[in-house]
């Protein structure tokens, strides 16, 4: 399968054109829409979020990610193969968690040229494409990676920010939650936080953290938001408190 990880949002023409070329590329493998509301611009937050996530899907899947502030620029286009699965995007650290926690990886330049490429949506001309490729079996369309250019080796293990806000209003951290000390509480926008295991084991309206379906510590309000009730943010500093 095909899984699109994008800052597109759900309204415009840009998820649709992609999808159209895939359809075409590679016609009846499944696209299935992960992420259309990724950090808008924030390749960081967004490293963090596609690693929780990407493990959930089977090996052979294709990623088709892009988080592309530097489109048209001087960041490298890449794909690349980790622990069976592949990703496609911009070299601007999307893919950094995904390829430190690994256990295999290579990854690679993308040297396929479309015979049209728009400086603004390399997601539709280069990238789609070369997922659709990927998806296929195709040999891959590349040359293997000789610098560093596209990793990030200053960013953190986990990140101690809000790197989501789902539909809910509940936070989501780059926090891996078993990474945390047994009893962990966090603080955020002023708040001390005190872990739960879930929702319904708090009265209405108590903030609390808790690990999420994907392993990331969560901020949440039960029957509330947390984004709204907490003032939180995408950003937003995260402290841990023994």
């Amino acid at each position: 399968m095909i899984a699109l990880f994008t800052d597109f949002g759900l309204h415009g023409p840009y998820t649709g054109q992609m999808k159209a070329v895939l359809h075409q590329m590679a016609p009846g493998i499944p696209i299935i829409d992960l992420f259309a509301d990724a950090p808008v611009g924030n390749s960081r937050a967004s490293a963090y979020l596609l690693a929780a996530y990407a493990g959930w899907f089977p090996v052979r899947t294709v990623f088709l990610c892009v988080v592309d502030p530097g489109v048209g620029g001087t960041r490298p286009s890449i794909f690349l193969e980790a622990d069976g699965r592949w990703y496609v995007g911009p070299g601007n650290g999307l893919f950094e968690l995904i390829q430190r926690r690994a256990q295999e990886t290579r990854s690679w330049d993308i040297d396929w040229k479309p015979k049209h490429l728009s400086a603004s949506f390399h997601g539709r001309d280069l990238f789609a494409p070369v997922a659709a490729m990927l998806a296929r079996d195709d040999p891959p369309p590349g040359q293997p990676r000789h610098d560093d250019a596209d990793r990030r080796a200053d960013w953190p293990d986990d990140l101690c920010e809000i790197v989501y806000i789902d539909h809910y209003g509940n936070a989501m951290t780059g926090l891996r939650a078993a990474m945390l000390p047994p009893g962990a509480r966090l603080t955020a926008a002023g708040r001390v936080l005190d872990r739960a295991r879930t929702f319904s084991d708090l009265p209405p309206g108590v903030a609390f953290w808790y690990e999420n379906s994907n392993g990331l510590a969560e901020i949440a309000v039960n029957q509330g938001r947390a984004d709204r009730d907490l003032g939180l943010a995408i950003g937003g500093p995260v402290e841990i408190v023994a």
